[in-house]
């Protein structure tokens, strides 16, 4: 990795390994002969909602998107919700100049209960407002805004000539840029069968975080998306890549669309701490999902899915269903979410033969934050969770101080180095492990050796 960045280029081709698939044999072996996708790309950005990002784009660019008019409203109060509350000054409704957002809205698990339900028992959408408010009152009006699709070219230009999905979910309620080896692979045509992309999350000089969860930019995500769309489109496994491009969650922004809240599966039966107690049995708020591919129709619009249960929906969990499906993979599914979920492989499969007048550039999106990155700045919480993760790559989660503590201290350039190292030191340890024999499969069990890490004093 370059110095002054951290994102991981994880290839999980040991999991689908080009030579187990094709030990693939019967009706389902030749299905898997016919399918055309052999790599799947998938990138995961940060914090916004579906209306936030593409729901403009159903006035300008394509009429069959499931997206605003203008005319959602949210109340002050959901208290005073009525019919005749909307387009009143004791509302907030819908606008498309959305801009660089500072602070980060509420996306807790209780903000987000807020929002999706505000006084109801079922899904209202109505409180996004009210919940802002709680926060700060300028935010109210943050919340409520959204993307001409001129300040997010990057995406409007692929929901006009790929797929966008108008009903895609963060899979809980809550809280949740390729380097070389990724140009290289794909300039090589050596792309694995599966790529997750990290974008970067540490706002740095000269480096800005590209991940889009606020208070960061927007055009360095369409930047990034450009980057990764270019060079999978010069690639020569080009005719046979999908990518998938999503968002974690909706960070706290209006969406009208109402959040899925009976018949959804819990994935292990889990239940969340007090004093909620979540069963994990809804969905989250609606987010951003578009699909690249040649094999895509131009303009594609993608709702809800035709099964495997009547109550199916599209979220996250539809990337592992759907890799099993198009890889013939005859392991179980990992839980019972992703049995349920909504595959997508049928997106792929309406063409007879690759599309040859797929762009080959993207636009160039113009900046929304006039001042350079604050590295002095303390961590957010999303950040003060990555700082733990990457203790625990380093080894200091042994340690009685870390990793709760080590994050507090922390500023945003101490925190990206930190974790730049300790991601560095594990992938370089794997590496060798490989090559002294290691089972692949174990390699995400390795313990760092406490003798070897790089201390943080606190």
């Amino acid at each position: 990795m370059k110095t002054s960045i951290f994102f991981i280029f994880l290839t999980l081709s040991c999991a689908l390994d080009p030579t187990h698939l094709a030990q693939a044999s019967g009706q389902d072996g030749q299905q898997q002969q016919q399918q055309p996708i052999k790599n799947i790309v998938v990138l995961v950005l940060e914090n916004r909602s579906f209306d936030h990002m593409i729901g403009w784009m159903k006035k300008t660019i394509n009429p069959s998107i499931n997206g605003v008019t203008g005319k959602e409203c949210n109340p002050f109060s959901t208290n005073l919700t009525n019919k005749h509350i909307q387009q009143t000054q004791e509302s907030i409704c819908f606008t498309d100049d959305a801009n660089y957002v500072d602070p980060d809205p509420g996306h807790s698990f209780e903000d987000v209960e807020k929002q999706v339900f505000g006084s109801n028992p079922f899904p209202s959408m109505t409180g996004f407002v009210e919940q802002a408010l709680s926060v700060s009152p300028n935010l109210s009006e943050t919340v409520m805004k959204g993307f001409k699709p001129d300040n997010v070219p990057v995406f409007a230009k692929l929901v006009q000539e790929f797929a966008v999905f108008d009903r895609w979910f963060s899979s809980i309620p809550g809280p949740t840029q390729p380097n070389s080896t990724f140009r290289q692979h794909a300039k090589e045509g050596k792309l694995p069968s599966l790529s997750v992309i990290e974008p970067r999350y540490f706002d740095i000089k000269g480096y800005p975080a590209n991940d889009d969860h606020p208070s960061h930019d927007v055009a360095n995500g369409q930047k990034l998306v450009k980057e990764v769309y270019e060079v999978l489109r010069g690639s020569p496994q080009w005719n046979e890549s999908l990518l998938v491009i999503t968002y974690d969650e909706h960070g706290g922004f209006f969406d009208h669309v109402k959040t899925p809240y009976v018949n959804v599966p819990s994935p292990d039966g889990n239940t969340g701490p007090a004093p909620s107690f979540f069963k994990f049995d809804r969905l989250g708020v609606r987010v951003p999902t578009i699909m690249v591919s040649p094999w895509i129709k131009k303009g594609t619009v993608i709702s809800s899915p035709k099964g495997p249960t009547p109550n199916s929906e599209y979220e996250h969990s539809s990337i592992p269903a759907t890799i099993k499906k198009m890889f013939n993979l005859s392991s179980n599914f990992l839980t019972h979410r992703d049995a349920w979920a909504g595959s997508f492989e049928h997106v792929v499969s309406q063409l007879s033969s690759p599309r040859t007048d797929c762009p080959e550039v993207l636009p160039e999106a113009a900046p929304l934050r006039r001042t350079e990155p604050d590295e002095t700045k303390g961590l957010s919480e999303f950040q003060s969770e990555v700082v733990q993760l990457a203790a625990v790559l380093n080894g200091d989660h042994f340690l009685s101080s870390f990793p709760d503590e080590m994050g507090k201290k922390m500023s945003v350039k101490e925190a990206h180095t930190y974790v730049q190292g300790a991601v560095s030191r594990f992938i370089t340890a794997s590496k060798e492990a490989i090559k002294l024999g290691a089972d692949e499969s174990a390699i995400v069990d390795m313990r760092s050796s406490l003798t070897t890490r790089t201390v943080i004093r606190n």
